[in-house]
């Protein structure tokens, strides 16, 4: 995928790192507020073998407040514009508003990372100016409230159908299928059930043709499973990011970018994962 000139290349499994600039991410929220600290950890990241930076300034943690669109731009645009002639991977920009979308891939970022898959208005038409690979995820409800007894008859079904009438969205929109991956959304208005099902089902979702991104780095179904906190669920992200690229997923979203790396690269020369 061409991210406005850097180029992604999924012909095998990549990892794709994850700088929160807010203070109230789940896992690492508040310890990258500063541009500094930010580029710092970027390069860190980049370091350890990250092939794509996902930079967002609001938390879609299950609670999470609603952030303005100024504070967002605040918060995005100054380490974006930091890194983008610095660094030599492409950087995403993790945002549901189309104005954030449009002044980020100005500044630099060659990807549009959407857990509302352009449903905003006027997120489709700023995703189409742009000409940049965008991200859509599932999602049922808002943050806010997504994990307030999520209910679906299928889940499988319903997540695929969802994605594959986004990406007609986006096609009618002017955004080809080559600049589209999709993510099932794990832990967005799902249970634990709900995940494990969809984990269990992923092969499904790479039959849409488009590459399939998975984040469970830290996630609460970790937790769960573990009975372990954030800073404790490492090992079982590992082994749920190697099941991933195991059922087709090309690009893992993650906290933890070393341990990642490594691990796909064991798991792509076991599995004989692309190329």
């Amino acid at each position: 995928m061409d991210c406005r000139g850097k180029i992604l290349d999924l012909s095998r499994p990549r990892v794709m790192g994850v700088l929160n600039i807010t203070p109230d991410s789940f896992s690492d929220g508040g310890k990258f507020l500063s541009v500094d600290a930010a580029l710092r950890r970027a390069r860190q990241m980049i370091g350890e073998g990250a092939d794509i930076i996902d930079v967002g300034g609001e938390s879609t943690r299950p609670g999470a407040a609603a952030v303005a669109e100024q504070e967002e731009l605040d918060r995005v645009i100054p380490v974006i514009r930091g890194l983008a002639e610095k660094i030599p991977v492409p950087l995403s920009i993790d945002t549901s508003k189309p104005r954030v979308m449009g002044e980020a891939v100005a500044a630099g970022a060659g990807l549009i990372n959407d857990v509302k898959a352009l449903r905003a208005p006027g997120a489709l038409r700023a995703a189409s100016e742009a000409k940049v690979p965008v991200c859509l995820m599932h999602m049922q409800g808002e943050p806010r409230s997504m994990q307030t007894a999520p209910r679906y008859e299928d889940v499988t079904r319903e997540v695929n159908d969802f994605l594959r009438e986004r990406i007609a969205a986006c096609m009618e929109a002017g955004i080809a299928a080559d600049r589209l991956l999709v993510d099932p959304g794990l832990g967005f208005g799902k249970t634990l059930e709900h995940n494990i099902t969809l984990m269990r089902n992923l092969r499904l979702f790479a039959e849409l043709g488009v590459p399939v991104l998975v984040g469970i780095s830290r996630k609460s179904m970790l937790g769960t499973l573990l009975d372990a906190p954030v800073d404790q669920r490492l090992y079982g992200g590992l082994a749920a990011a190697v099941l991933a690229v195991a059922r087709g997923a090309r690009l893992i979203r993650t906290h933890d970018v070393k341990p990642t790396v490594d691990a796909l690269k064991v798991a792509g020369a076991l599995l004989e994962l692309g190329e």
